[in-house]
């Protein structure tokens, strides 16, 4: 069995032995050592009529009466390999890896968390806002580790978007205390990464808060995003559906996403049915309106060529309607070959 050298459902029959019969079989429900769902405190109460107190009272002297047992003395090896499991996916590791690194089959797994329960070797960490419940051996990296994805988080924006690359690279900035085993070693760093609930990647492995939409997508509008910002230029709202199902394979219709690009602030209509990012500096508007926030940006009067240049960046257009526009003499005029507001 890949993993691990010792057979757990005979280590589990032998470190039960000391138990009566009642009780091995509470400890047998609530750790699913025979059926892949473990049973509840409540469900076991109500089997035996007792309260889920009275239940976890029984656990609790189960567990402190094996750890007494002859059986658990000889048994010490199973503890020590698994700590050594641990200590090579780097001392701190998610529930779920660990389990299934160890074993895919859900009982095995579920006698290999009697065996975590029972040593007090293993630390585990229980789900919460932040982090993924986790295992580890060794606290003072566990909390180095924690600790460096929280700071990792708070350096990142709400609207950041960053390469996997700099998120390993930020990581391993924070990870000042982690010993070299660990930090030159990349799968470990991935698998820290992995205890955060707070930081993840999109589809494109582009990574930033879970909170942001450019993260955990909500919709076609997210999705939009992320092609566009991929594409880096702007986009028929055609081409954004047709790259949503293929990249994402979200069905994307046409008029539906038309319909959320012109809804959301981050996009902006540049062109006939072409849209870019705000982000980008591009502006709203008919062509005019572009035209004269050009000329307040500059606060000067521009020649032909540089109000043609300004523009092309803010909107897809042709140069011959710019210069129709700034015919205009209702809004702009000419003086010495430059043009500026009225």
């Amino acid at each position: 069995m890949p993993g691990i050298t010792f057979k757990p459902k005979a280590v589990s029959k032998k470190l039960l032995t000391t138990l009566n019969p009642r009780t091995r079989e509470i400890v047998v429900n609530r750790y699913g050592l025979e059926k892949e769902n473990r049973m509840t405190l409540e469900a076991i109460g109500k089997t035996y009529d007792i309260t889920r107190e009275r239940v976890r009272q029984i656990e609790n002297f189960a567990l402190a009466s094996i750890r007494k047992s002859k059986d658990y003395k000889e048994h010490a090896f199973v503890f020590d390999e698994l700590k050594s499991i641990i200590k090579d996916l780097g001392s701190v590791v998610s529930e779920d890896h660990l389990m299934k690194y160890i074993s895919k089959d859900p009982i095995i797994q579920n006698h290999i968390m009697l065996y975590l329960a029972l040593h007090d070797d293993f630390k585990k960490h229980k789900e919460d806002d932040n982090f993924t419940a986790h295992f580890s051996v060794d606290e003072v990296t566990g909390n180095h580790v924690r600790g460096s994805l929280g700071k990792l988080h708070d350096g990142i924006g709400e609207e950041d978007l960053i390469s996997e690359e700099e998120v390993f690279n930020r990581f391993m900035g924070h990870l000042t205390e982690l010993v070299s085993e660990y930090k030159n070693n990349k799968d470990i760093i991935k698998r820290y990464l992995t205890l955060s609930k707070v930081i993840g990647k999109n589809q494109l492995n582009e990574w930033g808060r879970m909170t942001s939409p450019h993260v955990k997508a909500r919709g076609i509008k997210d999705y939009a995003y992320l092609i566009m910002r991929r594409a880096n230029r702007p986009m028929h709202f055609k081409e954004v559906a047709q790259e949503i199902n293929k990249t994402f394979g979200k069905k994307a219709h046409v008029a539906t996403c038309h319909n959320e690009l012109i809804k959301d602030p981050r996009f902006v209509l540049v062109g006939r049915g072409m849209y870019g990012l705000k982000d980008w500096g591009h502006t709203g508007g008919v062509v005019r309106d572009v035209i004269t926030e050009v000329l307040k940006e500059a606060g000067r009067p521009l020649p032909k060529d540089e109000v043609i240049k300004r523009v092309l960046v803010k909107r897809v257009v042709k140069p011959n309607t710019v210069l129709v526009n700034l015919q205009n003499a209702k809004h702009f005029k000419k003086i010495a070959g430059e043009y500026t507001l009225i």
